[in-house]
């Protein structure tokens, strides 16, 4: 919120470029490889705040809501399109690939960016930095913030880390073979990137209520999550799956889509969106940690009761409350 985002997004993707080109050469050490690994994660993580930030200031609500729209439908693509890059290079390949896109794509937004800076079509929207450090947190948590985190840690961990054990799932669980398992990751993730555009259709069947739209997403998660426990047809259960997981999507949607552009008038956009994102991996993480140990412990059946429970308790953050600010 300092730094303009036409720096801290090419800066990131140059960054992490870098890293990326360079992380297969130096593959043989385990700490080189986590440190560059680690690089191009920080730098990563300096372009979606900002850039949310950037669009938020520079366009109304609505349109707003339909760039940042594109961005999670662009999260999500990327991991079908990188599953396709692995199937056609060795890794080493895909990393310098990946690297040499980044670099481009570095020098390219700087380019328009600032190209549209001049033109005075964009503009950075900067904050006085005393005035933010006195006020700025209570202004986001009058603003809803608190709620929020919880949704974002929920859907974090639906986001990340069922995505992570999908294959898994399908292979233990399912009793797929591991081309089928591959073969049904990508289109479920493809089918996943696609449901950002449903998400913004319910939010606009609900009159833009965000209460209700939560509410309804976690709700046809937990039911959903809750069937798969007792379809024992593999195909079937796949779809149960994949509506679940869409549905958890649908609440995540709204928290990227429709909340933090929403806070453009607090000059607050790229923090709080940061923080956001930072209490959705960080739950994804752990959570990663826990369910490989549940697995082991509980069972399949046991951890899909598991994601319920997080659904469950989606549905009750999600009760509206008087006074409550709606973004």
């Amino acid at each position: 919120d300092y730094i303009k985002s036409i720096y801290m997004i090419a800066l990131g993707l140059f960054i992490s470029g870098l890293a990326s080109i360079f992380l297969p050469d130096f593959s043989r050490s385990i700490l080189t490889t986590n440190i560059l690994y680690g690089i191009m994660g920080f730098a990563l993580a300096m372009i979606y705040a900002p850039l949310t930030k950037l669009i938020a200031e520079n366009t109304s609500q609505n349109h707003a809501v339909r760039c940042t729209l594109f961005l999670n439908f662009a999260a999500y693509f990327g991991a079908p399109i990188a599953s396709g890059l692995a199937l056609i290079f060795i890794w080493k390949n895909v990393f310098k690939i990946s690297g040499i896109i980044l670099i481009v794509m570095a020098i390219l937004s700087f380019a328009v960016f600032s190209y549209l800076e001049f033109k005075k079509i964009i503009k950075f929207k900067k904050i006085d930095k005393r005035k933010s450090d006195k006020s700025g947190y209570k202004v986001l948590i009058k603003r809803d913030i608190v709620r929020f985190t919880f949704v974002s840690i929920l859907t974090g961990v639906i986001r990340t880390t069922v995505l992570f054990w999908l294959p898994t799932y399908l292979m233990e669980y399912l009793s797929f073979s591991e081309d089928k398992s591959n073969t049904f990751n990508i289109i479920i993730t493809f089918l996943i990137s696609l449901a950002s555009f449903a998400a913004v259709s319910i939010y606009k069947m609900f009159k833009e209520n965000m209460s209700k739209t939560l509410l309804f997403a976690f709700s046809v998660a937990a039911f959903f999550f809750g069937l798969c426990a007792f379809i024992n047809q593999a195909y079937i259960n796949i779809f149960v799956l994949l509506v679940a997981i869409i549905s958890s999507n649908c609440a995540a949607t709204m928290l990227w889509s429709v909340y933090c552009p929403s806070l453009s008038d607090t000059g607050l956009v790229s923090s709080a969106t940061g923080y956001l994102d930072f209490v959705s991996y960080m739950s994804a993480a752990i959570a990663s940690k826990l369910f490989g140990n549940a697995v082991s412990n509980i069972g399949w059946n046991g951890l899909i009761f598991v994601w319920v429970v997080l659904m469950i308790i989606g549905i009750i953050i999600s009760l509206p409350i008087k006074k409550r600010c709606e973004a």
